[in-house]
């Protein structure tokens, strides 16, 4: 049984993943701010967390080695980049960087990219000791082309490189880091943007998409090989068989269709 740990948890993407690897069997830790109301499954352990706060994260990671002993998966979800799309009934997410509301750098580049990056230190002490591990850290195509707004774009950037970096550290300790892009993901602020018809969702995906994914990666035994890379989810999906809850096979988007 692999030991996960998944940020960001409440809702979202993170949420999807966590009932996808609770589905798949593994023992799964789940955090967020207001994770103790979040809708999953009985088995999930939620530990309450804001990855803002550095003390909070270094508890997250305590428990679950007090708990389960160590953590075999880290999925780096925790991010407020899509809260507040719409404001005041206006679709803000697109302005030009300098309409954006500041909010939105502390959402993506503070509570996404160095969220991340602290929780994958705590992992890599854990992993490295034990020669393997995975950490998926949740990114997108804003990081090759622009999409919705420069801040966004940054922090996708950011977080590719951030993996690529990671990689060639860790390598050499059996520990995969990559890069994982979903496509069109239907969370609650994407569906509250699609009714006032901004999103097309005919190829979107579920929240619990991506976590079969990275169910799926778990079992790679070639995984090592993948390290550093951006992996797209819908064409990883293809390679091992897994379709979305709904029986659909989701396209795999490309740096043109993004």
């Amino acid at each position: 049984m692999h030991i996960a740990l998944v940020t960001g948890a409440s809702r979202g993407v993170g949420r999807g993943i966590t009932i996808s690897l609770a589905d798949a069997g593994c023992r799964v830790f789940a955090t967020g701010r207001s994770i103790d109301t979040a809708d999953l499954p009985d088995g999930v352990a939620r530990i309450r967390c804001d990855h803002l706060r550095d003390d909070d994260t270094a508890a997250a990671f305590a428990r679950v080695v007090a708990e389960a002993g160590t953590v075999d998966v880290l999925v780096n979800c925790a991010w407020g980049g899509y809260e507040r799309m719409v404001e005041n009934g206006q679709f803000t997410w697109t302005l030009p960087f300098w309409e954006q509301p500041l909010h939105r750098w502390n959402s993506m580049m503070d509570a996404g990219v160095r969220a991340a990056f602290v929780a994958a230190g705590h992992a890599a002490r854990i992993m490295v000791p034990r020669g393997q591990g995975l950490i998926v850290n949740v990114s997108y195509w804003a990081a090759q082309k622009h999409i919705g707004n420069i801040v966004y774009g940054m922090a996708k950037a950011a977080t590719d490189k951030m993996t690529a970096d990671m990689a060639h550290e860790l390598r050499p300790h059996g520990v995969t880091v990559v890069s994982l892009y979903p496509g069109l993901v239907r969370t609650e602020a994407v569906m509250l943007a699609a009714e006032g018809g901004w999103l097309d969702l005919s190829n979107s995906e579920s929240p619990q998409f991506i976590g079969r994914v990275v169910a799926a990666l778990t079992h790679d035994r070639a995984l090592i090989e993948r390290t550093g890379k951006v992996l797209v989810a819908a064409a990883v999906a293809a390679e091992f068989g897994v379709s979305d809850v709904d029986g659909r096979k989701p396209r795999p988007l490309t740096l043109e269709t993004a």
